[in-house]
C-alpha cells in the first residue's frame, strides 16, 4: 500500500520567483520539489527575506517564516535552512529527510563543478545513464574552473566513459577513457580503454592497437590473467551429499 503524502492547500496569490532558472513557486509543495530536485546548485540566495515574506504572507506559514528569519540573523547554513523548509512542509518521510541531510552534508563547501558532477555521479549510480552524459557533457561544454586539478576533468571523461558503456556504445566508451587516460595518466583507466576497443573493434584491429603501446600488451595481459581466474572462481565444486544424489539419480536412469 502506498503512503499517503500530505498536501497543503493554500495557493499563493501571488508567487515567489527564483530568479536564478525563472521559476514561479505557488505552493509550498511547489517550493519543496524545486529544493529537492536541485540540492546540487542550491547556495546562500535562497536565504533571504522575499522568500520569509512570501511564506508569511501568502502561504500563511509564520512559524516557519520566523525559524527561517532566525536562522539568518544567526548566520546560521544553507543546509539547515533548505532542512528547516523541509521538514515544516511534513511532506517527506524520515528515511528522505536523511538521504536529503546527507547529500547536503557531502556538499557543503564544495564548488559549483565539483556539485553538479556529485549530480551526475548520482544519476548514473541510480541508473539514469542519459541524464548522468548530459550533466557531464554540460560540465565538459561550459568555461573550464581553474580552481579545480586538471584531474577532475579527467574523471569526468571517466565517468562519461563508464555512461557510455552501460549503454552498449562502445566506441564513445573507448574515446572518452582514452581521454580520461591521457589526462589523468593512470593505468587503471587502460582497462576500460582496451576493453570497451574490443569490444567494438574488429580482432585485427584490436590487435593493431595493442602492438602501439607496450603498456597496452602489459595491461591486456594482466586482463585475461584476472578473467581467467575469475572463471576459476566460478566453477563450482559439488559437495559430497549433491555428489551422492547425482549418483543415486545417474544408478536409477540406469538401470
Amino acid at each position: 500500500m502506498g503512503n499517503l503524502i500530505l498536501c497543503h492547500d493554500r495557493h499563493a496569490a501571488h508567487p515567489y520567483e527564483i530568479s536564478r532558472i525563472h521559476c514561479r513557486i505557488f505552493t509550498i509543495e511547489e517550493l519543496c520539489y524545486y529544493l529537492c530536485n536541485n540540492l546540487y546548485l542550491i547556495d546562500y540566495t535562497i536565504m533571504n527575506e522575499p522568500l520569509c515574506t512570501w511564506l508569511e504572507e501568502e502561504i500563511g506559514m509564520k512559524e516557519l517564516a520566523e525559524q527561517l528569519r532566525d536562522l539568518m540573523r544567526m548566520r546560521g547554513s544553507v543546509e539547515n535552512f533548505v532542512l528547516t523548509i523541509l521538514k515544516a512542509s511534513k511532506i517527506y518521510k524520515e528515511s528522505e529527510m536523511i538521504r536529503i541531510q546527507n547529500v547536503l552534508e557531502h556538499l557543503k563547501n564544495q564548488k559549483d563543478v565539483e556539485r553538479k558532477k556529485y549530480k551526475g555521479d548520482n544519476l548514473l549510480e541510480s541508473g539514469e545513464i542519459e541524464e548522468a552524459i548530459i550533466v557531464y557533457q554540460e560540465i565538459l561544454n561550459q568555461e573550464k574552473d581553474e580552481s579545480v586539478d586538471e584531474k577532475f576533468y579527467g574523471k569526468i571523461y571517466a565517468c562519461l566513459g563508464a555512461a557510455y558503456g552501460r549503454l552498449f556504445l562502445y566506441q564513445e566508451a573507448a574515446k572518452m577513457y582514452d581521454r580520461a587516460y591521457q589526462i589523468c595518466e593512470d593505468k587503471e583507466l587502460l582497462k576500460p580503454y582496451l576493453y570497451a576497443s574490443y569490444k567494438y573493434m574488429s580482432l585485427e584491429e584490436f590487435h593493431i592497437l595493442l602492438t602501439k603501446h607496450s603498456e597496452y600488451q602489459e595491461v591486456n595481459a594482466q586482463m585475461r590473467s584476472e578473467m581467467d581466474e575469475v572463471k576459476q572462481n566460478l566453477q563450482i565444486e559439488p559437495n559430497e551429499v549433491l555428489l551422492e544424489k547425482w549418483k543415486r539419480k545417474h544408478r536409477r536412469n540406469h538401470t
